[in-house]
């Protein structure tokens, strides 16, 4: 291998990874919140991508405003589907949680197959040409990834450091109990966790679209996210980008050394990790507070 191609294989490893890490984070977000792990949460992406297709493509609104209105809907739809369902199921059996999220991510592929069909489709996007610098291709769009979930990254941690709204989630997120107490409204702002981890799994779907193209099948990239989540530690979201670029950079490597195996690398190096280090590479521990 030239050491362009190097290159190469190394910035599509790291747009890949970004990409996981900005569906890993919504992960987080819900099992920090509720201590749900909602394995629905790919086919949030793959929902937010055909939203965004449909008023950007089918509806002829273009892309920036049909981004803008497909992240919207998919931020009222995480609200409600745990104001409506989710909320229900305080204090169940966590496999009785599993199941229903499992449930829930069958019913929106199918839903997603029945109503936009199982043809893989394009999202013509304003960032969709080549760059070449000393020998290395690079689409823009991979660029785009990196610098979208830079840009996420840091909004988030704006929001839930600087406002009301976002302390007042940390608190909850620590002691729903103590919280409640201290009048926060718990149950509302949970409903927002769930839509804000709807949103950023929308953005995921925007950035990932040009390069995976839009269908039932890009759901997949939401199991990935969670071996890369599981690899940085879960429940930590540094440790979750960590394990999502570590997944991202290598499964281009190991695809062009090994192909035999490709498409499970990111499941190999879950295990493994889990062997080593069963909490992770970054553990998540603190003090429960408000």
């Amino acid at each position: 291998m030239e050491f362009s191609d190097a290159i190469q294989l190394l910035l599509i490893g790291i747009s890949q990874g970004c990409g996981y890490a900005l569906i890993a984070i919504g992960f987080v977000f819900i099992y920090r919140a509720t201590e749900i792990v909602n394995f629905a949460h790919g086919e949030l992406m793959m929902l937010g991508a055909f939203m965004v297709l449909t008023f950007s493509e089918i509806w002829g609104l273009g892309f920036w405003l049909g981004s803008a209105l497909g992240i919207l809907s998919l931020g009222v739809f995480g609200y409600l589907l745990d104001a409506v369902v989710m909320r229900r199921l305080v204090g169940q059996a966590q496999a009785t949680i599993f199941i229903l999220t499992v449930a829930i991510a069958m019913m929106l592929r199918a839903l997603a197959g029945m109503i936009w069909g199982w043809t893989p489709l394009s999202l013509s996007v304003p960032f969709s040409s080549d760059i070449t610098f000393g020998g290395v291709v690079i689409g823009l769009d991979r660029i785009m990834i990196i610098v979208g979930t830079v840009v996420i990254s840091l909004l988030l941690y704006a929001f839930f450091s600087l406002t009301r709204t976002g302390l007042a989630i940390q608190a909850a997120s620590q002691n729903q109990l103590a919280a409640y107490y201290s009048r926060i409204p718990v149950k509302r702002l949970i409903a927002v966790v769930w839509a804000i981890g709807a949103m950023v799994a929308a953005v995921a779907g925007i950035m990932m679209a040009p390069v995976t193209q839009v269908d039932t099948g890009m759901s997949i990239f939401g199991i990935k996210a969670l071996a890369g989540a599981v690899v940085g530690g879960f429940g930590s979201i540094p440790g979750a980008v960590l394990g999502c670029l570590i997944i991202g950079v290598a499964e281009p490597f190991l695809d062009f050394y090994f192909p035999a195996f490709k498409g499970t690398y990111a499941y190999i190096i879950m295990l493994a990790v889990l062997f080593i280090r069963p909490e992770g590479l970054i553990s998540q521990t603190f003090q429960k507070k408000v």
